[in-house]
């Protein structure tokens, strides 16, 4: 017996985004809005990390000169490398750098003192499982700051970095703890929310074929961009999200074996393909085959949709902009329609900005510009895939990802990409 999925409806999500405390100021008419207090949990701020491009943002700013009304009160670094920041950062800025989640959240207090909390798990030196799963500390972080929200009786919203943890159960614990005590949250990748170039936004409630999507990179910490990349476009289909049946991660030598059986599958690759920046010269299956990190996603979803994570290593490079695009073919069309998702790197890497501003978003509003549920499911793929990996490509049943939900209109980065930076 399939287990009964996960269903939040329009009253349900109001309900559980909406915490027991009253998020939205209501500032005296004519006054401004009040930045709001931030906590930042954090594996390991350097250069480029993650900690990083997020948290510059509330420090300095957006590299358009605005900024996001959000005020770095408080820092915990789990890890302090040689070329930490943090340090040098709290005296410049003047935010308290803390021992332990509690006093980050509390600023050594008994109550609540913050509007909203960061969790970044990610970077540093942390191991892996026998699947090459990276252990990052995302579920314990978590544990700690709803241990805090439970004593003082106070919820405040909460962005995770990235997927939610390594594995289904770290994930889906996380995401029921929050639940129960009444946390807005949102999660995932920087990718749905950075420049599409062409600025595709497929229409609500379409009718789709199949879709493909292109990634590169380390399999797991990209492969999961890539599955936030695939997500965000194939959740507007009729019915919306309905969830994942079953996933299978075919390894190089047979990667493309799945993509032959169907008819669809080769002018959408080609379209795909197209928008790749940067690639090595030569036969793309020749290349791959001898590439011990390529391989290929296939997502079967409950609805029937079939879609494809090809990662290509070896033949694809980074490439300005990095090398994930996605390409689909809607019913009715003539031809198959994509795009390039633009990663601006290195520096100011505004689609970190982005970023921030739905991170804003929550944290002024009380309500996630998005579905947690989109990446609760891309971290169930994502850990069915390198399960399926571990086991030379066994096909895995996945009852547990029958997660229902509807998109929001939240998209893509507008405008103009701003202008890279020197070193």
């Amino acid at each position: 017996m399939s287990p009964r999925p996960h269903v939040l409806s329009a009253v349900s999500s109001f309900l559980f985004m909406s915490s027991f405390v009253l998020f939205v100021a209501i500032p005296l008419l004519g006054s401004p809005m009040p930045a709001k207090k931030v906590a930042a949990v954090v594996t390991e701020y350097r250069k480029w990390s993650h900690a990083d491009v997020i948290l510059r943002n509330l420090l300095n700013g957006y590299p358009d000169g605005t900024k996001p009304d959000l005020e770095l009160v408080s820092l915990v670094t789990d890890q302090v490398p040689k070329n930490d920041m943090s340090r040098d950062l709290a005296r410049k800025h003047g935010f308290k750098l803390c021992e332990t989640v509690a006093e980050a959240l509390t600023l050594g207090t008994q109550l609540l003192a913050v509007d909203g909390v960061l969790s970044i798990g990610e970077h540093g030196d942390y191991p892996k499982n026998n699947k090459g799963q990276i252990l990052y500390p995302r579920r314990r972080f978590f544990e700690a700051i709803c241990k805090v929200f439970e004593e003082t009786k106070k919820s405040v919203p909460v962005f995770n970095d990235k997927h939610l943890a390594a594995t289904w159960d770290d994930a889906k614990w996380m995401y029921d703890r929050a639940r129960k005590l009444f946390v807005p949250m949102l999660a995932g990748s920087s990718v749905p929310v950075t420049w599409r170039k062409p600025n595709l936004v497929l229409p609500k409630d379409c009718e789709l074929v199949g879709a493909i999507q292109i990634g590169y990179g380390p399999f797991e910490a990209y492969g999961f961009h890539a599955l936030e990349g695939l997500q965000c476009m194939v959740e507007r289909r009729k019915g919306g999200e309905t969830g994942v049946k079953a996933v299978t991660c075919h390894p190089p030598k047979s990667m493309w074996e799945p993509l032959d059986k169907l008819a669809w599958t080769k002018p959408v690759l080609e379209a795909a393909m197209k928008f790749v920046p940067a690639h090595a010269q030569g036969d793309i299956r020749t290349i791959t085959a001898k590439t011990n990190d390529a391989g290929t996603f296939e997502v079967e979803y409950r609805d029937g949709l079939r879609a494809f994570v090809v990662i290509p290593n070896g033949w694809i490079y980074e490439g300005d902009g990095g090398g994930f695009t996605f390409a689909c073919q809607r019913k009715g069309e003539q031809k198959p329609e994509g795009c390039h998702y633009y990663l601006q790197q290195p520096d100011p890497f505004a689609h970190f900005a982005e970023l921030t501003k739905a991170i804003a978003s929550l944290i002024h509003t009380g309500h996630a510009p998005y579905p947690v549920e989109r990446t609760l499911l891309t971290t169930g793929i994502l850990d069915a895939a390198m399960t399926s990996r571990h086991e030379n490509g066994k096909r895995i049943e996945t009852p547990h990802l029958a997660i229902e939900y509807k998109p929001t209109e939240w998209g893509p980065a507008r405008g103009e990409v701003p202008k890279a930076q020197k070193q």
